[in-house]
């Protein structure tokens, strides 16, 4: 019997893997969205990623946060090796992390189960197990983390957390039973090496020795009579978990006071539209509405758009506030209360909330996103799965169970706790595999989003840009115009209704108006500032409509200039002078675009913009104006600022240490020279 049982767990994981991977399949097939266009790129950056050099700028050049996350990078490398790329390797990989990832949490429970419940057959923990598993990783909230390319950066630091927690209950074990060595070894891979990893992957990594604290406080110490509450080596282990626990959370929990301390005295950056009081106010309905998607799901959620979250401006507006606030120091304070007596409730409900703490509470991140969910959730199903597997959990959910079901055969209880396990799988199953439908059509993905987001006027922009894309620009006409009037200083609606109507044929003068406003207006343009007024200049030298010509895009650029929030966000006045810079070299004013370049770099010195500008002056017959723009660098070179402390650094040595920017500036020196003194090239 026992040899059946490792046999069937091993089996049934894989059906459930491969039942998963159907439910995905059909979102394999879509393409890259968003912060994929943000992130990737810098695998083509600095060429293709064929050679060491290469491969150790790529690996040091994120700046998501200030590690870098180097081990994120490194995993698309098994998807691809320059930009452009296919987006179907980097969703298969994202994929196999996703069902790695329920392996791993199916092995959690099943040995948490076995620690937890002594006195039950292990059969029925390995399906609860199983069970709770399941439902985690079939549920098609996470189908915005799994097909999403970008958010490998949320799945991996889950992964490395799996293993951790693993080989920190493997290296309690070996405590409990004398093996000190094994024992504070594997402890020390669980909560350093793995913590580290996670770190590397993305910095709420650094929850892994909280979420450990959770388990030994809710469900081992639960347990009647731990052998490590005493013993030998229970020194041993109190002060491991000391160092490689207790401190890490302390530091965590020091740096979110310290940051909501620093938010609330001096402010957040003017990009967001809220303060973080604010901020704080608006989360619990945020958790609440998290807990919504998880316990009610649905095929189709409102996905990556979070711009019309309605932010809390007091207890009581909206009216919501302060309900969702007390619901969720509620579900704390019960689990907090209740440990002893429900330790799986109280694991689940902990584990959850202290998951979210980072991304959550004081940090100015935006307000929502789905995929903060993915790890938090981890432990929220085990319970469920646990009563249908019929496995005992209390003395007070037995004793209730027992009430409610004394008239109710043992048989009967069993299949019908079997065909609702059944009931929910499929039934999570058959929505995620209308979201993964969705997932690989872009374009039913941005109507359908747009639908579901009339608020977002982000959804509504990516909708504009399906119908465009589609040959429909009436249609994204029609879309945006009176949500303009709603948000006239939103800047995306307005420069794809500049887009919609010229593919139309013409512009109105409201728009021309309205794209000026939002310009002038809008807190941060982002990416679109430079990519807008980029095409849109190429456009101009052979315009779809009358309207688009090189004087409006240089009134346009007047009114961002105008734009008090530009002036405060870094580097987007080098990003307008050097549109300026462009413009006039369209319009054939190569020395004005010089002194444009030149003004632009001295904003904030950096060798890459000097090379993109001077080259740009070089592509455009400009080679002597080029030749000019580097020696201005060479003047200015010593007021390069400084890098931010972490990863950024690094990747700044790495470059020093290559000397590859005066390698590049002495071949584009090189080139430029030779240019301009050959006429056949027509050098200006």
């Amino acid at each position: 019997m026992m040899q059946n049982r490792f046999t069937a767990m091993p089996l049934f994981l894989l059906l459930l893997l491969a039942f998963v991977f159907a439910a995905y399949w059909p979102g394999l097939h879509g393409g890259f969205l968003f912060d994929d266009f943000a992130n990737l790129p810098i695998l083509g950056d600095t060429g293709p990623i064929d050679n060491w050099p290469a491969f150790w700028r790529y690996i040091t050049a994120g700046t998501a946060d200030p590690i870098g996350r180097p081990l994120t990078l490194l995993s698309f490398l098994l998807d691809a090796h320059n930009w452009p790329a296919d987006p179907l390797p980097f969703k298969r990989t994202n994929l196999i992390l996703h069902l790695l990832n329920g392996a791993l949490l199916t092995w959690l429970l099943r040995r948490l189960g076995h620690m937890l419940f002594l006195d039950t057959d292990r059969r029925r923990i390995d399906m609860a197990a199983l069970l709770g598993a399941s439902l985690w990783l079939v549920h098609p909230l996470f189908v915005s983390t799994t097909l999403y390319i970008v958010q490998r950066e949320a799945i991996l630091p889950a992964t490395f957390t799996l293993l951790g927690l693993l080989s920190w209950l493997h290296g309690r074990t070996a405590l409990l039973h004398g093996r000190t060595l094994s024992g504070l070894a594997w402890t020390t891979v669980g909560l350093g090496v793995c913590t580290l990893l996670g770190v590397l992957s993305k910095a709420n990594g650094i929850l892994l020795p909280v979420l450990a604290l959770v388990i030994e406080y809710t469900l081992l110490r639960s347990v009647p009579q731990d052998p490590l509450s005493k013993g030998k080596n229970s020194g041993v282990y109190h002060r491991a978990m000391l160092a490689l626990a207790w401190l890490p959370a302390s530091i965590v929990a020091g740096y979110l006071l310290q940051q909501g301390e620093h938010g609330l005295v001096h402010g957040i950056p003017s990009i967001r539209p809220w303060t973080l009081g604010q901020r704080l106010l608006t989360e619990p309905r945020v958790l609440v509405d998290y807990l919504d998607l998880l316990w009610l799901p649905r095929p189709f959620t409102p996905g990556l758009f979070n711009d019309n979250i309605q932010v809390s401006t007091s207890l009581w507006s909206p009216y919501t506030t302060l309900p969702a606030l007390l619901v969720v120091l509620g579900l704390i304070g019960c689990a907090l209360k209740f440990r002893r007596q429900l330790p799986v409730l109280a694991a689940a409900t902990l584990f959850y909330f202290v998951g979210q703490s980072i991304e959550s509470s004081t940090i100015p991140l935006e307000l929502y996103f789905e995929h903060r969910n993915y790890l938090p959730a981890m432990l929220m199903f085990w319970p469920l799965a646990l009563w249908l597997c019929s496995v005992r959990q209390s003395r007070f959910t037995a004793a209730h169970t027992a009430a409610v079901f004394a008239s109710i055969a043992p048989s009967i209880r069993h299949r019908a706790k079997l065909a609702l396990a059944v009931v929910l799988l499929l039934g999570l199953a058959l929505m995620t595999h209308s979201s993964a439908e969705l997932w690989g059509n872009t374009h039913d993905q941005a109507l359908l989003w747009a639908e579901l987001n009339p608020d977002s006027p982000r959804a509504q922009a990516n909708a504009a840009v399906a119908e465009r894309n589609a040959g429909h620009p009436e249609h994204a006409v029609v879309r945006l115009q009176h949500l303009l009037v709603k948000d006239p200083n939103q800047v995306q609606l307005a420069l794809n209704l500049f887009n919609a109507e010229c593919q139309v044929g013409s512009i109105d003068q409201a728009t021309l108006t309205a794209s000026r406003t939002a310009l002038r207006t809008a807190r941060d343009t982002g990416s679109l500032l430079v990519h807008w007024f980029e095409r849109t200049m190429e456009q101009a030298t052979n315009p779809p409509c009358p309207q688009l010509t090189f004087q409006t895009i240089a009134d346009l650029l007047d009114a961002a200039q105008d734009n008090r929030y530009l002036a405060d966000v870094p580097g987007r006045q080098q990003d307008l002078y050097y549109l300026q810079g462009r413009l006039a070299l369209m319009q054939s004013n190569a020395n004005v675009a010089l002194a444009d370049f030149n003004y632009a770099l001295d904003l904030n010195v950096r060798a890459p913009i000097a090379l993109e500008q001077a080259a740009l002056l070089g592509s455009m017959g400009y080679q002597r104006q080029g030749l000019a723009h580097l020696d201005h660098y060479e003047a200015v070179r010593d007021r390069t600022v400084p890098p931010n402390i972490g990863m950024p650094q690094v990747h700044a040595w790495i470059l020093q240490h290559q000397q590859y920017w005066p390698k590049e500036m002495a071949h584009l020196r090189t080139t430029l020279s030779e240019d301009a003194s050959n006429p056949l090239l027509g050098g200006k």
